[in-house]
């Protein structure tokens, strides 16, 4: 008798693609040299933004146009291709006009940057404030440019408050029915409120360490120039 074997075959697999990792982007610092790249490559791109830091007390009382100041950046500045800035780079401006808050009107400065300091020289920037923490306005526009804005005027606020005021002060009388006592706590919460508002400062502080956010108008190439 003649048996056949029985030839069993193992299932092969299919053979696996080997996965090759994406390359990304090294990280490294910007040093000022082309390496014989596009200048493209060194570009931190417009709408960028990040934050700084003010090195000194900015204020519309006392402050004269054309002043210095200094700001510190708190965030490295990337260009797309991983060549980054790294935080701490001081760039340095001027108050290109002050305008105090007076008897009417907001207090307003503006702000104009004008350059970068970094370990390699120092670049031009082109940047404006967007954000600033605290009780103030940014505008931006072709007319409003690097504006940051203070509180509405001494004047208009008490005459808020002194309406706010007045309409507290009656609801008593009136709902008494009585149109004397009514007048008399109408001008009485008005007097009151009205000293209490026109007391309170309107002129436009940022105090030493501030936090401002910047954002690029122009490319900031990190090479030197």
């Amino acid at each position: 008798m003649i048996l056949a074997s029985g030839i069993v075959c193992a299932a092969q697999e299919p053979p696996q693609e080997s996965k090759v990792p994406t390359a990304e982007p090294q990280r490294q610092k910007a040093d000022g040299e082309r390496h014989g790249l596009p200048l493209e490559t060194y570009a931190v791109v417009p709408g960028t933004k990040f934050l700084v830091r003010l090195e000194e007390e900015l204020s519309t009382k006392g402050t004269q146009e054309n002043a210095k100041f200094k700001v510190k950046t708190l965030e490295p500045l990337e260009a797309g291709s991983g060549i980054y800035l790294p935080p701490g780079a001081e760039i340095r401006g001027h108050i290109s006009r002050v305008e105090q808050a007076g008897v009417a009107g907001r207090a307003k400065i503006w702000l104009t940057f004008d350059e970068i300091h970094t370990k390699f020289g120092k670049l031009p920037i082109v940047a404006e404030v967007v954000s600033v923490p605290g009780d103030h306005n940014v505008r931006s526009g072709t007319a409003e440019e690097g504006l940051i804005e203070g509180r509405s005027s001494k004047q208009r606020d008490a005459a808020e408050a002194a309406a706010a005021g007045a309409a507290i002060g009656a609801v008593k009388g009136v709902k008494d029915k009585n149109k004397k006592e009514a007048a008399e706590g109408a001008a009485l919460g008005a007097l009151t409120a009205y000293l209490m508002e026109s007391g309170r400062g309107h002129e436009l502080n940022l105090p030493k360490g501030a936090k401002l956010e910047l954002e690029l108008e122009r490319a900031l190439y990190l090479v030197k120039e």
